[in-house]
Order: structure tokens, then sequence, then C-alpha cells
């Protein structure tokens, strides 16, 4: 059994941080990687995801787009290059049963998947990154922690 790895607290208090540390974060995704995102509402997640896809939008020499959060929508796809990227907001899902009725876990080899608010997710994924953000200090900062057994190299990069 894999023993997930932890980072130290990565403070984002700032938005320069949130985007450097997700710029970094962004050379390590590939294909099949699953990234799980904690935390309380406004704390940073769909922020830090747009910083993601706007790298690589870039590394691509694409234009950046807007990437708003699909609470409503429940994905949003974003092709990059030979990348599909599938931003998933499960907010608004009561249980697992929702989730498997929207797909959320076929064709994961194929594309990168970001999930907010994973919580009600059963099924354990081999190729999952955590990442948990909080608010820190009466809200006045943010930080985050990453967490994975799959690639212990974005754990060394920030330790």
């Amino acid at each position: 059994m894999h023993i997930a790895t932890k980072s130290s607290k990565i403070d984002i208090s700032l938005e320069k941080n949130t985007s450097l540390i997700s710029k970094k974060i962004s050379k390590f995704l590939k294909k099949g990687d699953i990234i799980f995102l904690h935390g309380e509402l406004g704390v940073g997640k769909t922020t830090f995801i747009k910083y993601i896809i706007n790298n690589l939008q870039s590394e691509y020499n694409l234009e950046q787009t807007e990437i708003p959060s699909p609470t409503f929508n429940l994905v949003h796809e974003y092709k990059i290059g030979e990348l599909l990227i599938l931003h998933y907001d499960l907010y608004r899902l009561k249980n697992y049963k929702d989730a498997k009725n929207i797909g959320l876990f076929e064709n994961t080899k194929e594309t990168i998947t970001f999930i907010e608010w994973p919580e009600v997710i059963k099924q354990i994924t081999k190729n999952k990154i955590e990442l948990f953000f909080n608010y820190e200090d009466n809200l006045n900062k943010r930080s985050l922690i990453i967490s994975t057994d799959y690639k212990k190299e974005i754990i060394d990069e920030f330790r």
C-alpha cells in the first residue's frame, strides 16, 4: 500500500504566489492525472486551475482564455494541443451516484481531470493528486498543502 506524501504548507495568500505554484505544478501534469481540490468557498481553487490552464495555453502559444467555475454546468472542457482538460465542480452534487451519472471517471486515461469538491467521490484512483486549500489568520491568508502517493516529484519540488 502506498503512503501519501505531503508538502509543507505553502503560502498562497498573494495571487502571484498562486500563479507561481500552479506554473510549477503544471510542468508535472500528464494525461491520466486526476487532481482533487479541497477547500472552502472562495479559497482559491478555481483561480489555481485558471493559472494552470492559462500556463499550458501559453506553452502551446494559444491565447489565454477565461476560466470560469463550472458550478452550474458541472464540467468545462479545454483542448490545449494534444491535451484535453476536464474541470469539474461537484459542489451541487449530493452523493456518489450523482457523480457516477455525469461520467466522471470515463476516459480519464486520456485527460487531465480537475475536480473541485471531490468529497462525494468514493472511487479510489491511483493517479490522484490532492490539493488542500485553507484559510489562515482569520481569513487574511491562504495556504496550500499538496498530497500524493503518485507523483512524489511534485512534493520534492516544494520541500
